[in-house]
């Protein structure tokens, strides 16, 4: 059988409705959101199918929204499935974390929720944004970045870098963008991963703390520096650190396996596996955007 891996995505993959065919369509998925629904002290279900994009593109919202899902679509539809590892993209590693066994799903809700708000609240103290850079030279683009007074926050791979910072930098940044790139401003609403999270940190730091926390059962890879991790504490401990830190999901690609495997994408799906499906030539991206997706999946 081929080698499966599980992707969660990260915040700016949402969109209005898109819970609707799932909700619908997969056995006892309602169930499960309900469950994370009460965990995160959110209507997640109303949210997923009848908020519009302003809506869920609130930071508190959009973070426990994106990793509920994946959630429930791993535990509906991989019941029986011998996956071989997981990893997520920024919010998406608590996905991955809660898959892997090391939180509880309603521990990892409850932290994403607290983070989502903690974030949400720093970036209200300043206008601030994130914009995808896509093309050129990867030095040059840190140059510019730089020179802008903006920080890299996602380093992706694939030709992409994504800066964060002032609204206004950003605003600059697209209207003079670096020589050969494309910028294309995001779906957020602040400058994740960089030091205008700082307070973000220090919250989800106390909440941690309180959580239990087990190893690995499958392998598990960091976007801290895209290697496996099999410590649990490491892993969680990690997921305070990076809210002020950049995404190294360049390097979590490159230490994928070297065989052909799938590289399974859950819902909100679509930005990794185009991601992976430039950078990694043995993998199968599948993402799953509705139910009948899984069709693809090797059984």
């Amino acid at each position: 059988m081929t080698m499966q891996i599980i992707a969660c995505p990260g915040q700016g993959s949402q969109t209005a409705g898109f819970l609707v065919p799932w909700l619908s369509e997969v056995e006892g998925f309602r169930a499960v959101m309900e469950k994370l629904s009460l965990a995160s002290d959110l209507d997640l279900v109303s949210l997923g199918t009848t908020a519009d994009d302003a809506e869920i593109k609130d930071t508190a919202i959009a973070q426990p929204l994106i990793v509920a899902s994946s959630i429930a679509a791993y535990r509906t539809l991989f019941r029986d499935s011998p996956i071989a590892g997981v990893l997520g993209h920024s919010v998406g590693e608590f996905a991955a974390a809660a898959i892997a066994g090391v939180i509880s799903d309603e521990e990892a809700i409850r932290l994403v929720a607290i983070r989502a708000r903690a974030m949400a609240k720093a970036a209200a103290e300043h206008p601030t944004s994130m914009a995808a850079i896509l093309g050129g030279d990867p030095t040059e683009v840190m140059l510019a970045v730089g020179a802008l007074g903006l920080e890299i926050a996602n380093h992706n791979g694939a030709g992409q870098l994504v800066a964060a910072g002032d609204k206004g930098k950003i605003a600059a940044l697209i209207a003079s963008p670096p020589a050969k790139t494309r910028v294309i401003e995001l779906k957020v609403a602040g400058a994740f991963h960089t030091s205008y999270m700082e307070p973000a940190r220090l919250e989800l730091t106390e909440a941690v703390a309180q959580v239990a926390v087990t190893d690995p059962i499958m392998k598990l890879w960091s976007n801290v520096d895209g290697q496996l991790c099999g410590s649990g504490q490491i892993f969680i401990d990690s997921l305070v650190s990076q809210v002020t830190s950049p995404v190294r999901w360049d390097l979590c690609m490159a230490n994928l396996p070297e065989d052909n495997f799938d590289f399974i994408e859950l819902p909100p799906a679509g930005a990794l596996t185009g991601l992976v499906k430039r950078a990694v030539p043995n993998a199968n991206p599948i993402a799953l955007k509705v139910p009948t997706d899984f069709e693809r999946v090797t059984k």
